[in-house]
Formats: C-alpha cells, sequence, structure tokens
C-alpha cells in the first residue's frame, strides 16, 4: 500500500514538471468525494438472526490537464468496513478491516488510455448471469455495484468508426473470481485482449486470456504440479432492434487433464424490452447453460439456470426492482424484491430475499446479508 501511494506521488510530481503542464491553461483538479453505507439484515430460517455493518467509501481523485487534449491523471479510494452478527441480540461475531477499493494512474488521449493499479475490469453482453464474469465480483443483487478490483495495466485504443481494442496484463491477483473453479497463481503475470467492433444496429467482441491456476487445493487428491496453463476464450454481441438481444459465451480450457474441471463452457442468451407501461415496465429475461468438463464441449456435466429482472420507477425519486434465479437441475428459486428511494445525498434500498439452500450464484466479499431468507435495509450517504 506505501509502496503504491510514493510511486502515485512521484507520477505526480514527474507530470508537474512537464512543458506540456507549464503551457496548459487549465489547472490541475483535485477531487474528494465517497460514499457512508449502513445496513441492518434480519434472517428468518437461519442464525446468526441478525447482520448490522456499514463501509466507507472515500475516494480522491487528482487530474493534470496536457497539451493535445490529454490528461494524467489518479484515483485513491479505501474500503473501510466492519459488521457484527447477533442472535436473539447477544453478540457472536464481529470484524472489520480497512482494505485499498481503486488506486490507480491513468495517461488518456482523445482515441486511448493506459491505466495501472488496482482497477474495476469487466466487459460483455450479458445483465445477471454473465459468463465473461472474469475479473470482477459484481452481484446483480446489490444496489451499489460494487467489486473487489484487480492489479492490472491496462490499454485501450478507440477506432473513429467506435471500434475499440484492449490489452492487458495482471499481477498479484490470488482470488477465485466469477465462475473460476480454482485461483490463479498470483506470482505469475497473466494477460490478455478484447477487441470489439460495430455491425448493423449493435456490436461483436472475442475476448482471450492467460493465466497460471494454482493446483495447490489438488494436492489431498494426489496432483503435485504446482501450476497449469489455463486458456480462456469470449465471444459475446448485442443488438437493437425493437428489443434488445445479446449472446456471452466463455470456453476456459486448462492444458493438462485434471479431471472433471479441466474445461468449462458458458452460453448465455438474454433480451430486454421496456413496455409502455406507466412510466415505463423494463423487463429483461436470460438464461445460462453452463457445462465442466473432462473434454472440451462434451456437455455431460450441464446446468442450466434463468434469471428474469423487472424495473419500474414509481416516480422520480424511487424505483422497484424485481430478480428471480432459477435452478432447473435442482427446481429452486432465489428471489429477491428492492424498493429504492432516492434524496439529493441519500438513497435508502429495502430489500426482502429468499435462497435456496444451494449454493449463491454470485460471490461478492463485499456483500453482506443476503444470504438465506430476510430483509435488509441499506442507506447510503454521498459526500
Amino acid at each position: 500500500m506505501m509502496r503504491l501511494l510514493l510511486f502515485l506521488l512521484m507520477l505526480s510530481q514527474l507530470a508537474q514538471s512537464q512543458p506540456g503542464i507549464k503551457d496548459s491553461a487549465a489547472k490541475p483538479i483535485f477531487d474528494l468525494k465517497g460514499q457512508m453505507v449502513a445496513y441492518g439484515s434480519y434472517h428468518f430460517n437461519a442464525k446468526p438472526y441478525w447482520l448490522l455493518g456499514g463501509y466507507a467509501l472515500p475516494e480522491a481523485s487528482y487530474a493534470i490537464p496536457l497539451k493535445k487534449k490529454r490528461l494524467l491523471d489518479f484515483d485513491l479510494s479505501l474500503n473501510l468496513q466492519g459488521n457484527a452478527a447477533f442472535n436473539d441480540f447477544e453478540e457472536i461475531a464481529d470484524n472489520g478491516n480497512l482494505d485499498p477499493y481503486r488506486a490507480w494512474a491513468r495517461y488518456s488521449g482523445k482515441q486511448f488510455e493506459i491505466r495501472v493499479g488496482l482497477q474495476k475490469l469487466n466487459f460483455g453482453s450479458a445483465s445477471s448471469l454473465r459468463p465473461l464474469r472474469w475479473f470482477d465480483q459484481v452481484d446483480p443483487r446489490d444496489p451499489q455495484q460494487l467489486t473487489t478490483g484487480v492489479w492490472a495495466l491496462l490499454g485501450r485504443y478507440y477506432f473513429l468508426n467506435n471500434a475499440n481494442i484492449w490489452l492487458w496484463g495482471l499481477y498479484q491477483n490470488a482470488s477465485v473470481r466469477g465462475w473460476d473453479v480454482m485461483s490463479s497463481d498470483a506470482d505469475i503475470p497473466e494477460f490478455g485482449g478484447r477487441f470489439q467492433w460495430p455491425i448493423k444496429k449493435g456490436e461483436m467482441a472475442f475476448t482471450a486470456h492467460h493465466r497460471m491456476v494454482d493446483t495447490k487445493v489438488l494436492r489431498p487428491l494426489g496432483f503435485r504440479q504446482d501450476n497449469i496453463s489455463e486458456w480462456r476464450f469470449g465471444l459475446d454481441g448485442k443488438w437493437d432492434v425493437e428489443i434488445g438481444l445479446w449472446y456471452e459465451i466463455s470456453s476456459v480450457h486448462k492444458q493438462r487433464n485434471i479431471g472433471a474441471i479441466s474445461n468449462q463452457t458458458l452460453i448465455n442468451v438474454g433480451a430486454d424490452y421496456t413496455f409502455a407501461l406507466g412510466n415505463g415496465l423494463n423487463v429483461i429475461a436470460e438464461h445460462l447453460l453452463s457445462s465442466i468438463d473432462e473434454a472440451a464441449y462434451a456437455f455431460e456435466n450441464n446446468n442450466n439456470l434463468t434469471a428474469f429482472t423487472v424495473a419500474y420507477p414509481v416516480g422520480m425519486f424511487s424505483n422497484v426492482n424485481a430478480l428471480l434465479f432459477y435452478n432447473w437441475g435442482t427446481n429452486s428459486a432465489n428471489t429477491y424484491f428492492r424498493v429504492q428511494y432516492d434524496w439529493p445525498k441519500i438513497t435508502v434500498h429495502l430489500m426482502v430475499f429468499t435462497n435456496s439452500t444451494q449454493q449463491n450464484l454470485q460471490q461478492n466479499e463485499l456483500v453482506n446479508g443476503l444470504s438465506g431468507n430476510g430483509l435488509q435495509v441499506l442507506a447510503v450517504y454521498n459526500f
């Protein structure tokens, strides 16, 4: 953390010494903002019954305008959080921690950007059941859409016809992400890229990524190799033809046979439409076919999930949202209902949720209290 702060400070001092800044009429801009969040959850059928907590996400940004409409900017935000669990108001557990949430530096121009540090890296066309959820932990139930970041170097170039290309390298990211079965070897760099191009009434993209998988978790089963090369490829596209249509595909291949988890395929198709009812009723439907097999594209161990999302703006300052996830293999459903109220600086969310005994579809260490069956009140203050 300290090394990163010193690095950002060094870049800032270096940029201020460049001739482009002295010749520019624009002055550096400093901004301080953030959020403070408090929540309380009650669980009907699981102990602990109560979960109370909160977190703060203060964010500082510093932008230095350069010549030729270029910009050097920095962003640093922290995640200070804590919670306590209660059973009949007898405290049984508590925890708290302070971690960096975002910490990056960026050099950008009219058609490009280069960003290095702890950042959010996500893409794709799907809404809730996202096969290309490779680097983030965004939970569709979370009104804040929070996610831990990844340490990465990212470069993006935007062509004049709206096509764009991404290239990235990742390092020191050991957490299990998205639909991953195993984590990466944090000491070996990962790399990948994405090319997105416009088509009639829509766009398509191809994505690829390589990493070394940490196989230490397989040692109790007799597997002795420390890591295995893994390639993953993605295809996605979306169109706006009266209704919104999209598909998203992820194919993951281990370069060595490790049994039933050697290959993984996820295929999503979805659509959305806003009905002319009242203030506009938006409905999103998605279906996900997932398969984990020893042989590529064998589709022997399949799972089918369907998701429906409904959103309706009650007025200028309130919204109603509902989500349904249905697992066809286990005939189980997860449901979520949220009412949102907005004021100039405060937003309040009232949520009711039910979850089957199956493992949650989404993993997100930043979102608390949405497991089991219960209700939650979440208040957000923006400063």
